[in-house]
């Protein structure tokens, strides 16, 4: 299957680079910026002293150069040598450089080689591929599936230029601008007029256009998808052959709108965000707002987010400048999650460290779903803070005015001075002292959306819950891989009665386990203390992301043994199962084991099995192999178009069985998360039970699920209501 090619041409400031992004991001597909390939080009050679003007030189070190750049939109490294280079690239002074590298004729085809494999091998992994740069339409992909060539005056272009600069318009400016921008289109494009289109090659004029409208002309253009009410669409027939090419982000908008359709009323929107977005509930794949804290240097900007975060993290010191980088932490107030992006002091027309820092700040400002402007309200308001504000309007994020260093009633009078700024009321507060610190964030929540663009960091060593009845050797087992007695064993059933955190390193990698209490059947667990501990069992699994069961070796399987199973099922968690005491069996009691596992956990057959002696080790080492097998298949994603081409043919090959003289159609079907991986199949009938176990037994012979749960729903479209 080949994936759906995008090529978008331009000159400079025409806004090629933000179109192509954001319809790689509509798309969900890949992104290419192939300018960047002749910067990180034009810096590698001034990095390693090599004379731009030395033709020779430069192809030479061009064609061994080692270059690794991100097709994820939203991510844009570029490394250079193993150095992260995606900053530098940007300076003015590569971009009055680069041309002499990009007009080497030898450069060219050394880069245009390996621009057309990353987009056809990018395309072809994610389904769509959008590559933008100069003559990628022409030279670089003329045979590319949607090729554009966007244009604007002079002017448009010069100004936006400037703007993605962050400078303020002036003739100097544009006189820079001029050579950066007029001098390039002249100097590194073999096309000889960018006003004019090759055959095939759409013309978007985008002078008069919005950045939106651009797009949807875009994306009109892609074959497969169609726009209705300024969402994506796929063309009929929905058929599961017809979404080969269609990513997560198209399908989502497919079926917003095709609510009625699917036979959805509009008050059932809410069912596609929650349980068909890709975005979903799996802990790290939480989308969560972010609130960008912005000011001038020494405000007390990394005070307030340690008072934020409740600890401190933010690194303080009574001087200005200590903070420099853009620093994500995630943040919780109310019970909700946030991402809270501590930035440097902005300041205005500096050079050096201290303009890099305030380009950080704007960065963070354009990331940011919400923006808290710190002002020192003993000092009042400065030049420089009245400069922030124009950035802030033109940014045109909600924006909480928060007056710091506010210890008393007399500096709530001062503070009241701040309403000049023009941004609303002043919110006092001290991150010093907390004083009003929690005031600020109520109102953080009121301007924060419920879900935002970034997601959620990852939270450490992957969580590991030994799981099982009492007695069944968990705490041994916790002290062999710890290698020292962590937690307290003793033959007495029911010694854990707390969940009980360990670190442990195993194959040179950092795990949590959890060792649990033992759970009883529910006669007993009214006995007070056994009834908590089994409560806070269940809080351990559903903090955890994979459960190793253990089951004793030695006796048979058990009711309880099965219902312990089954609420690791329910959990949704990743399973092992392991085998305690192995070491004891005899031949007899072995067979008769296998018999039991082929008959009561065949609903489990899935599952890695490891057979140990938690006394004296044995066969511990085989425990990581099984957890990694395990968590990878919890965290697996099928792409939409793997999805759908290999539920063509599954379907082709064994159709569903008729009912009422009717076959059931599958339309199309989609992985709506991960953790555990979770498929909606959307039909034009009921699909029987079995026929549904068929298709799990299936994706797990061809996808591999092992050691994880998968869920199957099935959505059925209700016929077409009378318009």
């Amino acid at each position: 299957m080949n994936g759906v090619t995008i090529a978008i041409d331009g000159p400079a400031g025409s806004g090629k680079s933000t179109v192509s992004k954001e319809v790689a991001r509509a798309l969900e597909g890949g992104y290419l910026d192939t300018g960047a390939m002749y910067r990180a080009a034009a810096w590698s050679c001034l990095n390693e002293g090599v004379d731009l003007d030395d033709r020779e030189a430069v192809t030479q070190h061009v064609a061994e150069f080692d270059l690794v750049m991100s097709t994820d939109p939203d991510e844009s490294y570029i490394f250079v040598e193993g150095t992260e280079i995606s900053e530098q690239i940007r300076s003015e002074e590569i971009s009055t450089c680069v041309s002499r590298v990009a007009t080497n004729t030898d450069v060219r085809a050394i880069l245009q080689e390996r621009q057309r494999a990353v987009l056809f091998r990018t395309a072809n992994a994610e389904g769509f591929c959008v590559a933008e740069g100069r003559d990628i339409t022409t030279v670089v992909a003329p045979d590319a599936d949607v090729r554009v060539l966007l244009t604007a005056s002079a002017e448009a272009r010069l100004k936006r230029r400037a703007g993605q600069l962050g400078l303020e318009e002036s003739e100097s400016v544009r006189e820079r601008m001029r050579d950066q921008v007029l001098r390039r289109d002249a100097d590194d494009s073999t096309v000889s007029e960018f006003t004019e289109a090759a055959e095939g090659v759409a013309l978007i004029d985008t002078t008069n256009l919005d950045i939106d409208d651009v797009i949807n002309a875009v994306l009109e253009l892609v074959p497969g998808i169609e726009l209705v009410d300024d969402d994506l669409e796929l063309e009929e027939p929905h058929d599961a052959h017809n979404l080969e090419s269609l990513g997560d982000e198209a399908r989502t908008a497919s079926l917003r709108a095709g609510l009625e359709e699917y036979g959805l009323d509009e008050d059932d929107q809410h069912l596609l965000t929650e349980e068909y977005e890709p975005s979903a509930t799996a802990e790290d794949e939480r989308m969560l707002p972010v609130l960008a804290v912005i000011g001038r240097p020494n405000v007390g900007k990394s005070t307030l987010v340690n008072r934020i975060l409740g600890h401190r993290e933010a690194v303080v010191e009574d001087t200005p400048g200590v903070t420099r980088d853009r620093v994500f932490y995630e943040a919780n107030w109310a019970g909700r999650d946030f991402m809270l992006v501590d930035t440097g002091g902005w300041e205005d027309k500096v050079e050096g460290i201290a303009y890099r820092v305030a380009e950080q700040a704007e960065l963070a400002i354009g990331l940011a779903d919400a923006v808290m402007f710190v002002v020192d309200a003993n000092v009042g308001i400065t030049h420089t803070d009245e400069q922030l504000v124009k950035v802030l309007r033109r940014s045109q994020k909600p924006v909480l005015l928060v007056a710091n260093k506010v210890d008393d009633q007399r500096g709530e009078l001062e503070a009241a001075a701040l309403w000049n700024l023009g941004l609303g009321e002043p919110h006092p507060v001290s991150a010093l002292h907390g004083r009003g610190s929690g005031d600020v964030l109520d109102r953080i929540l009121e301007i924060l959306p419920e879900e935002g663009q970034t997601r959620a960091k990852p939270s450490g060593p992957r969580r590991v819950a030994l799981i099982g009845r009492p007695n069944v050797g968990k705490s041994s087992l916790l002290n062999k891989l710890a290698r020292e007695n962590r937690v307290v064993v003793d033959s007495t059933a029911g010694t854990t009665r707390d969940p009980v955190d360990e670190v442990i390193e195993l194959d040179g990698r950092e795990w949590t386990f959890v060792d649990t209490a033992g759970i009883r059947r529910r006669i007993r667990q009214s006995e007070g203390a056994d009834f908590f501990a089994s409560i806070r069992t269940q809080a351990a699994l559903d903090r955890a992301e994979v459960a190793v069961v253990l089951l004793e070796a030695t006796e048979p399987i058990s009711t309880q043994d099965l219902k312990i199973i089954d609420m690791v099922l329910e959990s949704g968690r990743a399973l092992v199962l392991a085998f305690n005491k192995w070491d004891l069996l005899d031949e007899e009691r072995r067979a008769q084991l296998e018999w039991e596992i082929e008959k009561d956990l065949s609903h489990v057959r899935w599952a890695p099995r490891v057979n140990i002696s938690a006394l004296t080790g044995r066969h511990t080492d085989k425990l990581v192999p099984a957890l990694d097998l395990a968590l990878e298949s919890w965290d697996t994603r099928i792409p939409t178009a793997r999805l759908n081409a290999f539920l063509g043919a599954l379907v082709a090959a064994h159709p569903h069985p008729l009912r009422g003289g009717k076959q059931p159609r599958i339309l199309f079907a989609t992985q709506a998360r991960t953790r555990p991986p979770r498929f909606v199949i959307f039909a034009s009938g009921f699909l029987e039970h079995g026929y549904r176990r068929f298709i799990e037994r299936r994706l797990r012979e061809d996808f591999s699920f092992d050691g994880s749960p998968v869920e199957i729903s099935v959505r059925v479209r209700e016929k077409r209501k009378n318009r």
